[in-house]
């Protein structure tokens, strides 16, 4: 079981990328002012969601930050990612006289800031966005006039430094005729800048932390034996996993220390560096089973990837090396007798020590009869073709994946 990126000792690559700016520290928006004045901004309308818009210990931080550049505060984001709600962002971005965004809270008021960025430089009517979504799946990025956005993420998901935004639209909440799923992916949508501050991390909820962490941690494993790996991104997700590794054990004992999170805050900085760039994405199989499973169903992503992450590695490193010594590595585990075995029980500990299901059967997701269509979805998904080379799933491995997982 060997595959092309195995030994990588002579592979050449080619490694393209241009991050945000990268800010990490306890108490570090409290330079959200000075940050927005380096990506010329003059005055930020803050994006959010209306929980993360009511917790003082985020938003005061935020606000006090900003000082004088804080235009206004819009707090209406849901994790439906809806064009409507980019529309009605639009107005207060207007109405407010911003010339920048500040995102705050998690991935889905990042991709509506997103989103609202591209109305802000498009300067066409909102029906005429909603009717090319509608048509194409995507909404087209114009070449200049984007307002820079500086992301300050609440949770562990690894949604901050990507190229691309999730959009959704509903007729009863913007000018379109249709309900459709799209994305955007352009260079141009990286943020300008991203504040990771502990401190914030340490407000959310340790059950929306708990499922948001798998998704940043499975990110890192992925990238490991995707089939665009490079020793740029095998260095980064190699200490990413051993940081959130030692975290998420210990927080899911229940330690509450400034230690843990700033071991899972920096983990989430490197996990995500080098995985979204314009070549394509490192993230694979378990992003791909993640999002069969939760574009028609009700599971959470997280619980998702705690599911079926040690079945879908239990195949993976049946067909092929998968990198099973790196990521041994990176999980302390590397004199296992069996890397393999040792890397899917060092996932499996992590997902029960965060008390996410461990079954598919325990979850709102598809039932037994229902698996055909989800193996479709999955391998119809874009991330598939990161797969490790050797790695050819058919509709029936998928299927016995989702049955192991059951």
């Amino acid at each position: 079981m060997t595959d092309t990126v195995a030994d990588d000792r002579a592979a050449p690559f080619r490694f393209e990328y241009d991050p945000a700016a990268l800010r990490y520290g306890p108490n570090c928006v409290a330079d959200l002012d000075s940050e927005l004045s380096a990506h010329d901004g003059s005055r930020a309308l803050v994006v959010t969601g209306s929980t993360v818009g009511e917790t003082a210990a985020v938003m005061d931080p935020i606000e006090a930050g900003l000082g004088d550049r804080l235009a206004r505060v819009f707090a209406e984001t849901t994790p439906a990612k809806r064009l409507g709600t980019a529309i009605d962002a639009l107005a207060a971005f207007r109405e407010s006289g911003a010339d920048a965004i500040v995102s705050v809270g998690g991935g889905s008021s990042l991709d509506v800031a997103k989103v609202l960025a591209v109305l802000v430089a498009a300067e066409r009517e909102p029906g005429a966005v909603g009717a090319e979504l509608v048509e194409t799946g995507t909404i087209s990025v114009p070449e200049t006039g984007l307002p820079p956005i500086v992301a300050v993420p609440t949770t562990l998901a690894g949604a901050d430094l990507t190229m691309v935004a999730g959009v959704t639209t509903d007729p009863e909440t913007c000018p379109v005729e249709s309900s459709v799923s799209g994305g955007i992916s352009d260079p141009k949508l990286m943020p300008a800048a991203v504040c990771y501050d502990p401190e914030l991390v340490a407000t959310t909820p340790r059950s929306v932390l708990a499922g948001s962490a798998m998704n940043g941690f499975d990110k890192g494993v992925e990238t490991l034996y995707a089939r665009n790996a490079t020793p740029v991104t095998d260095a980064t997700a190699m200490r990413a996993l051993s940081l959130l590794r030692e975290g998420l054990l210990a927080f899911g004992d229940g330690e509450e220390t400034d230690w843990v999170y700033q071991t899972l805050t920096r983990g989430l900085v490197l996990v995500q560096y080098g995985i979204s760039r314009a070549g394509g994405t490192t993230l694979s199989l378990i992003h791909s089973f993640g999002h069969g499973l939760t574009r028609t169903y009700d599971v959470q992503q997280g619980a998702a990837h705690a599911v079926v992450a040690p079945h879908a590695l239990d195949y993976l490193f049946d067909r092929v090396d998968g990198r099973r010594d790196l990521l041994a590595d990176a999980f302390g585990v590397a004199d296992a007798e069996d890397p393999a075995t040792a890397v899917v029980e060092a996932v499996a500990d992590v997902a029960a020590a965060l008390d996410l299901p461990t079954r598919l059967r325990d979850v709102d997701g598809p039932s037994r009869e229902e698996f055909p269509a989800v193996a479709e979805a999955v391998l119809s998904d874009s991330f598939m073709a990161n797969a490790p080379p050797g790695l050819d799933p058919t509709r029936e491995d998928i299927e016995a994946i989702l049955d192991a997982a059951w």
